[in-house]
């Protein structure tokens, strides 16, 4: 069906019926109305690509991610879907791999396909260079621009940190112990510092030291070991990445130490593979990485339409409560029945 077709049926010219069905051009409303229905009626679908020509626009956008794991982009490419969808804009995925020279190439093949924005994703959060000024709207997400000229938008790994502590506490643990990633890596370093400095607003300590190490199942274990020897009495442990954790419960298993009944356990990233199957299933933190890509991308979309917003917005992380923090088991005396 094509546009000669709907304006032969509606007894207009191809002109007018361009003019209605892209919304451009002065009609009298009635007109506007019938070919519409006309349109409608015929199952008339615009060619999308002169729709672009007409708006200067290629309705498309480019995200652009070093997670070649893709553990984190699978999450955050759904919110970026989901703020698209209803604009039946399409998006291209680039792995850029870690490797700043890749990152440039997709930039230049994206600005050259004329993509509307881009959206610059990062595996870690450490903040990361600017792309400069790029002639199309921009927004990092995951790991923020060390520019604060650019938009970014991320997770608050501060307060995702309180969090956990927050409820660890309220289980009624005293003597919380953390293990984490690398030292170097900044996100290791701001849920350690956010961690102690909730201890310290309670007025404890934490158990040990922080043990930084890498983000495995086998610096779990290894690290468990080591604080269960210089903190033999600890009843917590908030972990840095949902990995370390599951290693955690591993080693509190073969230590002869119960899961929540003498030691609790709470990760962060909620990684369902390594949460669900954890035992017993691991209370963590989600970084609400679905709904960073969506907001980053809604972001987007107001800058491509004029509205930009410079600075770094951190959403809200949340708690995802298992059994791995429940309520210590209390065993009755053989005998002892409620009434």
């Amino acid at each position: 069906m094509t546009l000669t077709d709907v304006a032969r049926a509606a007894g207009v010219s191809p002109g007018t019926v361009s003019r209605a069905v892209n919304g451009r051009g002065h009609l009298a409303p009635e007109t506007r109305e019938r070919v519409l229905v006309v349109a409608e009626r015929l199952g008339f679908t615009p060619n999308a690509l002169a729709q672009a020509l007409l708006a200067g626009r290629s309705f498309t956008v480019a995200l652009i991610t070093t997670d070649s794991i893709g553990r984190f982009t699978v999450p955050l490419v759904l919110g970026v879907e989901d703020a698209l969808s209803m604009g039946k804009i399409g998006v291209f995925l680039c792995d850029a791999r870690d490797d700043p020279i890749r990152e440039s190439h997709y930039i230049s093949a994206m600005l050259a396909r004329r993509v509307d924005g881009i959206v610059v994703s990062g595996r870690r959060c450490d903040p990361r260079p600017s792309l400069g000024d790029l002639p199309v709207p921009t927004v990092y997400v995951v790991a923020p621009s060390t520019d604060p000229a650019d938009a970014s938008v991320t997770s608050d790994e501060e307060g995702g940190a309180r969090l956990a502590i927050q409820h660890l506490r309220a289980t009624g643990r005293r003597h919380i112990g953390h293990i984490t990633g690398p030292m170097h890596h900044w996100v290791s370093r701001v849920r350690a510092d956010a961690a102690i400095d909730e201890l310290a607003a309670a007025g404890m300590t934490l158990a040990g030291e922080v043990l930084f190490g890498e983000w495995s199942e086998s610096w779990g274990r290894r690290a468990l070991s080591l604080l269960l020897h210089l903190q033999p009495d600890v009843d917590a442990v908030f972990c840095g990445s949902d990995q370390i954790a599951r290693g955690v419960a591993d080693a509190l298993r073969e230590a002869g130490r119960l899961v929540p009944d003498d030691v609790a356990i709470v990760g962060f990233d909620n990684w369902d593979v390594m949460a669900a199957d954890c035992r017993p299933p691991l209370t963590t933190v989600d970084r609400n990485l679905r709904q960073v890509g969506r907001y980053a991308t809604q972001r987007l979309l107001a800058a491509i339409s004029g509205d930009y917003a410079p600075g770094t917005e951190r959403l809200p992380c949340r708690l995802v409560v298992r059994e791995s923090t429940g309520v210590p088991v209390r065993h009755k005396p053989p005998g002892d029945h409620a009434s």
